[in-house]
């Protein structure tokens, strides 16, 4: 009876071991989630790519690429392409330069820079890197067929004007580049660009990535174009 009990407290002792050991190892299995950033204000839903980010509610529709900005940690200025426009019904609608700003992760809110700030920075070299570490944000709702620029800030050889305003109707799909003066200069984690519609703010999430990051999270993104046409596609 003695050597009995002596095994069953062995094989206890042996479980009670093996058991956290094999919890661990199924946790490490796991794949890494994605954990989508809550933006505090009614959006329907946020999508995201590696450097690409999409939201949208019922007014209004914003997608965004940052690859360059993941790439010029510490850098004084961002700059991000975006695009925008309203949804289908809902009326045209003039955005201005006031109604769009970046919240960094240490809680800042920055606007959008005047015109003698961009260009006394070092943004030129900024629309020269911009060509190669860029991602396409061509998605737009099925709706927004014609061709719009956002020209707050046209490029520094570039004879064309820079305007203050756009106007949004659900036919256009607008696309330009937004610069941004981060004091301090551009730092890991989480970042939203803000945008103000007539009627609601529109908050799309984006993550200055580490390394480590980058290589874990970039296999969990699915592709951007195939979230924004599930998104819109009709219903039936």
């Amino acid at each position: 009876m003695n050597a009995k009990h002596a095994l069953s407290l062995i094989l206890v002792g042996l479980v009670s071991v093996w058991a956290p050991g094999a919890a661990a190892y199924a946790q490490a299995q796991e794949k890494p989630k994605v954990q989508m950033p809550q933006p505090g204000v009614p959006e329907v839903m946020t999508m995201e790519g590696k450097f690409v980010r999409a939201a949208y509610n019922n007014e209004g529709y914003v997608i965004l690429g940052y690859q360059l900005a993941n790439r010029s940690l510490g850098e004084e200025w961002m700059l991000l392409e975006v695009g925008m426009t309203v949804r289908d019904g809902v009326r045209n609608y003039t955005l201005t330069k006031d109604a769009l700003s970046i919240e960094t992760p240490d809680g800042k809110t920055i606007p959008l820079p005047s015109i003698s700030e961009f260009r006394g920075g070092n943004t030129q070299a900024l629309q020269a890197r911009e060509k190669v570490q860029r991602d396409s944000i061509n998605y737009f709702p099925p709706g927004a067929t014609r061709a719009c620029a956002i020209s707050f800030f046209p490029d520094l050889g570039d004879r064309a004007m820079p305007f203050d305003e756009v106007e949004l109707s659900s036919n256009r799909a607008c696309v330009g580049r937004l610069y941004f003066r981060v004091p301090g200069g551009i730092a890991y984690g989480q970042h939203w660009l803000n945008v103000k519609f007539e009627k609601s703010l529109l908050r799309v999430p984006f993550r200055i990535l580490t390394a480590d990051e980058e290589k874990l999270l970039s296999k969990n993104y699915k592709d951007i174009s195939k979230q924004v046409k599930d998104a819109f596609k009709p219903k039936g």
